[in-house]
């Protein structure tokens, strides 16, 4: 499965709304809170399809709230990691929304290296054949993280566009 067309063109705060009011629900659902400074985190994590690191993150809630600190914004993306509500791009050391949250899935991340939009995607035969691998080698998976760096259908294009011209 690929994300609902993470960079096809969308109404981006339809995006935001819907990833929202799913985090509210899975929150009740869980007996979690999603407290505003959670939600908060969460709606600029959703802000762009952009991966956005905790540093960048902390700048932007700065502007609302000048108390705000590195351990506020590190404990929200904790929580939001733990209830599955975003990713975390290891190989950018930045924080993605899940377009499927209440799913406990393994996912894997298509990261433009022009744009630096992420596509997450969620293969399972990608998952069989990790498995099949790591068994063969007597190898047990505790995680998968799978972080795919290339150029998107819309940068290459543009790419192209500027060598022909």
């Amino acid at each position: 499965m690929i994300s609902a067309g993470a960079l096809a063109p969308h109404d981006h705060m339809h995006c935001i709304t819907d990833a929202l009011q799913r985090a509210e629900a899975l929150c009740e659902q869980r007996g979690v809170r999603l407290t505003p400074t959670r939600r908060r985190v969460l709606e600029l994590v959703w802000d762009s399809h952009a991966p956005i690191g905790a540093y960048a993150i902390l700048d932007q809630l700065k502007g609302n709230d000048r108390t705000a600190a590195p351990p506020t914004v590190y404990r929200a993306l904790d929580f939001l990691l733990e209830q599955g509500l975003i990713h975390r791009l290891e190989s950018l050391n930045a924080f993605i929304g899940c377009d499927h949250p209440e799913d406990h899935h393994i996912s894997q991340f298509l990261i433009c290296t022009e744009c630096r939009q992420a596509i997450e995607v969620a293969d399972k035969r990608i998952v069989q054949a990790a498995t099949i691998c790591a068994q063969a080698q007597g190898f047990s998976l505790s995680r998968i993280t799978l972080e795919i760096e290339g150029t998107c259908a819309r940068c290459s294009a543009r790419l192209r566009e500027a060598g022909e011209n």
